[in-house]
């Protein structure tokens, strides 16, 4: 009688490696591991492979999704401009529905029906893993070794050294640390005192924005809101994301500190790195400022905070989230053209703008020779824009509610002191 399987998404840290032969002794299932590299960097993958096997694994497979991740899964939350709070670019929440779809192909392929995942009780991860799992298996069981099987650090520890796994167990990092190419989330340690602050062992990404190389001055160009050339020198949006992680991560752009609201009710403090997303974030908004009609921008930052907040709360594969995405893809047609920013001392600034698509009319925006916009038009303008409002205040005037504006003695007083 063939064994029950589980699908472990598979770091090849401590924890996950610890979790294949718990879950093994917790469930009698037999665990196959699944590595998937969102260009979170460390160690080859070949390498993390093989540790999965060494550990008791009875398959191990490996993702390479860089490119799937920059191109699917970042690329969206740019052209929705995704910044948590207005600061929290997504980094995590962006990485775990690609996980969790490779997750659920390896399942189906080798004839699992439950997935397992690293996260605690406490956080945001667990959710973001399970609703992806179920919206695209509605029938696989989810389980989580630290969460459901009491699996501690403790615990991995002790188990690690009895079975002689092939994995460090006497590392200290005092801090949690997750990454991938669009940015870097730290958490825990001596950051849960929120009046502490970072010191410079927590960054990875940025160097210290207080004394900064010279000024960089870079030119990116967009092709229907993606990055297409860096500088004249045609891209991938992996390449353009690595890239501005390299020249923004330089000059200190893109550190994050936030106390932030968890899906869970848990305020936690966070601190982030994400320079390229900073960065690409900052360039996109404004050539949208540039090329996006008033009441369509309008309506679209209502659209991207919606958008921002069902994929935080894990909701990838939700049909809401699917119809947004439609309303976003069509805003992005006329947003290419090149956006030129310096990047200095922890900022990355727009300091110039161009576009063919552009709706800047330079001569309707001028005040000097060459001005061809009518301003004959603007008193009739202003009489419609105002009629509303100047009805209802003569309303209030005829049923004695007419507006007040304090002590008129006071103000009499003050206009006679200040002549």
């Amino acid at each position: 009688m063939s064994k029950d399987k589980v699908v472990l998404a598979y770091s090849g840290g401590l924890d996950t490696s610890v979790a294949i032969g718990w879950i093994g002794e917790q469930t009698g299932a037999e665990v196959i591991a699944c590595a998937v590299d969102v260009g979170q960097g460390g160690e080859d993958l070949d390498v993390i492979q093989q540790r999965a096997l060494d550990c008791g694994a009875v398959d191990s497979f490996v993702a390479d999704a860089k490119d799937e991740f920059a191109e699917e899964y970042c690329m969206p939350a740019l052209k929705a401009n995704a910044k948590y709070m207005g600061t929290y670019p997504l980094v995590s929440a962006l990485s775990r529905p690609l996980i969790s779809k490779h997750l659920v192909q390896v399942a189906k392929r080798c004839g699992a029906d439950t997935v397992a995942h690293g996260c605690t009780g406490k956080g945001n991860d667990q959710v973001r893993f399970e609703v992806s799992i179920t919206s695209m298996a509605p029938e696989m069981h989810c389980i989580a070794p630290v969460r459901d099987l009491a699996l501690t650090r403790d615990v991995a520890i002790d188990y690690a050294n009895r079975h002689d796994l092939p994995i460090e167990t006497t590392k200290h990092n005092p801090f949690s640390i997750d990454q991938n190419v669009w940015g870097r989330a730290i958490e825990t340690g001596y950051l849960e005192d929120i009046w502490n602050e970072p010191t410079k062992d927590v960054y990875t990404y940025t160097d210290d924005p207080t004394y900064p190389p010279l000024p960089d001055e870079v030119i990116i160009e967009f092709k229907e809101g993606i990055p297409v050339k860096i500088d004249g020198v045609a891209v991938t949006p992996l390449q353009a994301i690595q890239e501005l992680n390299r020249r923004a991560g330089a000059q200190g752009v893109g550190r994050i500190d936030v106390v932030e609201d968890r899906l869970v009710g848990i305020k936690s403090r966070e601190v982030y790195e994400a320079p390229g997303a900073v960065t690409l974030l900052n360039a996109h908004r404004e050539l949208e400022n540039t090329c996006i009609e008033r009441e369509q921008a309008r309506f679209k930052k209502i659209i991207d905070t919606k958008w921002t907040d069902l994929v935080y709360d894990g909701q990838w594969f939700s049909p809401l989230k699917g119809s947004l995405d439609a309303y976003i893809e069509d805003t992005q047609r006329y947003v290419s053209g090149e956006v030129r920013m310096i990047l200095h001392g922890g900022r990355a600034t727009v300091n110039g703008r161009r576009s063919e698509t552009s709706l800047y009319d330079f001569n309707l925006a001028t005040y000097d020779a060459g001005d061809c916009y009518d301003q004959s038009h603007a008193k009739g303008f202003i009489e419609i824009v105002g009629l509303s409002t100047k009805l209802a205040a003569a309303r209030d005037v005829r049923f004695g509610n007419a507006v007040t504006f304090g002590d008129q003695d006071k103000s009499a007083k003050l206009d006679k002191k200040t002549s």
